[in-house]
């Protein structure tokens, strides 16, 4: 199954757009793929979207499928398909992105920061950052001394507490009028672009991609008319990366039956990974399938079945006690909800340059696809 240019340019656009927090409803005509036979020919979102306010396209790409859509607190995100059912499904992937706080604002006009997730220090030094604001983004760097005046016998490394953002000013009054406070959140700028055809790179792919693969099942959903026995919800939640926050509100409003998550994982290829600890899982070899406490087994049988009847390659991987992600909130809620995790193996978490194979987002997309069509109205996964 191959990814068509009209669905790398559909997600171009929403790595554009799509930024800190779930996403809003917006009027938008868009245009579809379909699957025929075992190949999917990809999806059209209109132009409009790579100009549009951030945090709506989750909803401009489900346009046309949706019958209903929820906006709660902390703007998570649910929308669905058949409400009225005996049984309700939901497919969740978190859309919220690490960053930084203002924290601090030394009298020399130089800030500060703790993290507003697991944001890594020691990528931080010489990047480029966004401070957000009232009054617009503000510009800023992440100094670090240079290499000739450092003492070589005592050398520091990159720490939370020594870190430092320089917004160019010289005094504390200097940046408070360019609208920094303490509590202003940090990002960095970096795009997103394409290594040798088929790797995505970008900040934030984690969990964005989740988003954008739940979007393109509900699509494909709808345009190959398919009729699901049971409710279907679309979910993007926050807080995934403070706590798994969003998704434990979405689960309580909702008492979904199943629960199918999409997040991303670790490719443990690269350097300075111990796959004795951390498992044997690379990107381009197929979505990984987790298994831990939280994970129903026979939800992650019939996924399973679904990619071996369809010949869709896939990963395993074994995770103690929790599995890190939103698939926890969900399993321990109201009484146990059947839940499955499906991952997206990815290089270099947590900074700026996530790397994923375009052939595992399509199998990903696939892989779900098919697992809801053997889903039944009152399945029994005892």
């Amino acid at each position: 199954m191959n990814l068509s240019k009209n669905l790398k340019n559909g997600f171009l656009i929403l790595m554009a757009c799509l930024v800190l927090t779930a996403c809003a409803t917006k009027k938008t005509s868009t245009t579809s793929g379909q699957m025929q036979g075992d190949t999917y020919t990809g999806t059209d979102t209109v132009k409009e979207l790579a100009k549009g306010v951030p945090d709506r396209v989750f909803f401009a790409t489900n346009e046309t499928v949706l019958t209903t859509a929820s906006r709660e607190t902390l703007r998570k995100q649910a929308a669905w398909l058949r409400k009225n059912s005996d049984i309700n499904v939901v497919l969740e992937g978190h859309a919220d992105e690490i960053s930084w706080y203002v924290n601090y604002i030394t009298d020399e006009g130089l800030i500060y920061v703790i993290r507003n997730g697991g944001s890594d220090h020691q990528i931080a030094t010489s990047k480029r950052v966004n401070i957000h604001t009232k009054k617009g983004i503000v510009k800023g760097v992440f100094g670090w001394p240079d290499i000739h005046t450092r003492d070589k016998s005592s050398e520091q490394y990159p720490k939370s507490d020594n870190i430092c953002i320089d917004v160019g000013c010289d005094t504390k009054e200097e940046v408070e009028k360019l609208g920094v406070h303490v509590g202003c959140v940090i990002t960095y700028p970096d795009e997103f672009f394409i290594l040798n055809g088929d790797k995505f790179v970008c900040r934030g792919l984690d969990n964005r991609m989740g988003g954008f693969m739940i979007a393109e099942v509900a699509r494909l959903l709808k345009e190959n008319k398919q009729e699901l026995d049971f409710g279907l919800y679309v979910t993007n939640s926050v807080q995934e990366e403070i706590g798994l926050r969003g998704a434990e509100m979405i689960t309580h409003t909702i008492k979904p039956d199943v629960a199918i998550i999409t997040d991303v994982t670790h490719d443990t290829t690269t350097p300075m990974i111990d796959k004795k600890s951390n498992g044997d899982a690379a990107i381009g070899k197929g979505p990984v399938l987790a298994y831990a406490p939280a994970i129903q087994n026979n939800l992650r049988n019939l996924i399973m079945d679904a990619a071996d009847e369809k010949k869709i390659p896939y990963q395993k991987r074994a995770t103690s006690r929790s599995t890190g992600t939103d698939t926890d909130a969900f399993a321990y809620s109201n009484g146990g909800v059947p839940s499955a995790l499906i991952s997206l193996p990815l290089r270099y978490m947590h900074t700026t340059v996530e790397m994923v194979h375009r052939d595992d987002v399509e199998n990903v997309i696939k892989m779900i696809y098919e697992s809801l069509l053997k889903i039944e109205n009152n399945h029994d996964f005892n």
